[in-house]
């Protein structure tokens, strides 16, 4: 986003994650990878990271978000979606993906209890 760069972006989304707003959250985590990807786009020869699928999931989060933003995605160097949502919007959200690329693998990935140190005898 020209408005503000890395210093500025990551302030915000600590400041998203500190005060647990999850629209601000989603809405700089999507902004920064779609930007990522137009870069590579941009590039000479260009990269495309992005697949079909790929794009039917973004546009599928963009209407599952509206009127209120729930979801989240991010792609790897890749196609492969990193979608968040809230716990209560879990269900849902798997649902609106399977409706609109049928069987597909999902992965579901929680908080957990935090790190586990393992002390060896």
């Amino acid at each position: 986003n020209a408005e503000y760069g890395v210093p500025e972006r990551l302030e915000a989304l600590t400041e998203a994650i500190r005060t647990w707003d999850f629209p601000a959250f989603a809405e700089i985590v999507m902004r920064d990878s779609c930007e990522m990807h137009a870069c590579c786009l941009d590039s000479y020869p260009p990269i495309a990271y992005l697949n079909e699928a790929s794009h039917r999931i973004m546009s599928l989060v963009h209407r599952f978000n509206t009127p209120n933003v729930r979801a989240g995605y991010t792609f790897d160097a890749g196609p492969n979606a990193f979608l968040f949502t809230l716990n209560e919007n879990v269900n849902e959200l798997e649902g609106a993906v399977r409706g609109e690329l049928g069987d597909v693998d999902v992965i579901r990935c929680s908080v957990g209890d935090g790190p586990l140190i393992k002390l060896h005898d």
